[in-house]
């Protein structure tokens, strides 16, 4: 019987919500066998452990290893380090990982490769969700939504008589530059800002034009220096990492606002902190930090003009589930001799 294992269910099913039926059918619709319901207690296909230590790396690899067998396929989320250690202590039974997000920097992809292990990805399950949580930074940034909000909560109910110096502005007219927008969310992203009336400006590797109305392909300094909205939606990779720092920050508008829902490291949080504690910017929008979550120290705590979120962009239920439906998918391919989302 082919077995599959969701090493750290639990970073995706924290809530119990999910229906992992659609594993169930992808491991057993190889062989003909007629579906098992996750609920089912007995003879499972798919076994989703629930076990934070597992995700937090206690466990060794020989235990990972041995908590299903026979093993045929291996689910993790990007929380979970799969490193060359761990993939030498799996079965040779195991021919396929699979990621259960977009990024896939958690495993080592050589060490798959040397042991024959094909990697998939699920890379576009989240584009809507995280392209509205894009578009709810900007709004709330526009109207200083959280800003007033801390104040009423701290009981200062006179500034409810008027906004002061805060900013309060329409989206119509303005423009937002995404840092790598030909991707999916980015695109998506490109659609929403559109249908306010902004202006869209996106950098690339590629100076082709993107051929939608409204959308102008720029270079990186172009886009920083002319954009009201910065958002950035590149992966991270030895090109991307540490791409907007304190120069890049120097290039932007004052009044200008950074948006960060893709990888924490593709920014200097360091320099990001000094510029808005000096106002060099307008303010942030994170739902992605260096380290995650993100800890009591950083100076970030300390800037009155930033919007934290706990990565959450992809986090919605209809999101998760879009997810899990992408992980069968790639296993129903692989193990009908048709492999998709292929990364290494």
């Amino acid at each position: 019987m082919s077995r599959l294992l969701f090493l750290n269910a639990e970073r995706v099913d924290w809530a119990r919500d999910l229906d992992f039926t659609p594993l169930e059918v992808a491991m057993t619709s190889v062989q003909g066998r007629q579906a098992l319901s996750n609920k089912d207690s007995g003879n499972r296909v798919v076994d989703a452990i629930y076990r934070p230590e597992v995700s937090a790396g206690i466990l060794s690899p020989q235990d990972i290893a041995a908590l299903v067998t026979p093993l045929h396929a291996v689910v993790v989320t990007k929380e979970m380090p799969v490193t060359a250690e761990t993939i030498d202590a799996l079965p040779d039974s195991v021919k396929l990982i699979v990621e259960a997000g977009t990024g896939f920097n958690n495993i080592d992809l050589d060490a798959a490769s040397s042991k024959n292990i094909k990697v998939c990805n699920v890379p576009a399950y989240s584009t809507d969700a995280v392209a509205s949580l894009v578009m709810t930074f900007v709004l709330s940034l526009s109207c200083s939504m959280q800003t007033t909000q801390r104040r009423w909560q701290s009981g200062d109910t006179d500034s409810w008589k008027g906004l002061g110096t805060l900013p309060h502005f329409e989206l119509a007219g303005k423009t937002i530059g995404l840092v790598g927008g030909r991707g999916a969310i980015g695109s998506r992203v490109a659609d929403l800002a559109r249908a306010f009336g902004m202006h869209v400006l996106i950098s690339s590797r590629s100076s082709a034009p993107c051929g939608k109305e409204g959308v102008e392909v720029v270079n990186l300094d172009d886009l920083l220096a002319r954009s009201d909205f910065v958002s950035v939606h590149c992966p991270s990779n030895a090109e991307t990492r540490g791409l907007i720092g304190a120069p890049q920050f120097a290039r932007m508008k004052t009044t200008a606002y950074l948006i960060n829902t893709a990888r924490g490291n593709i920014l200097d949080e360091s320099a990001l902190a000094d510029a808005l504690k000096n106002k060099s910017i307008a303010g942030a929008g994170l739902d992605v930090m260096v380290v995650e979550p993100l800890p009591a120290s950083s100076p970030l705590f300390q800037c009155d003009n930033v919007l934290l979120t706990p990565h959450i962009g992809w986090k919605r239920a209809e999101t998760r589930q879009r997810l899990l439906a992408g992980v069968a998918e790639n296993i129903d391919a692989f193990f009908k001799g048709s492999p998709k989302n292929v990364v290494n």
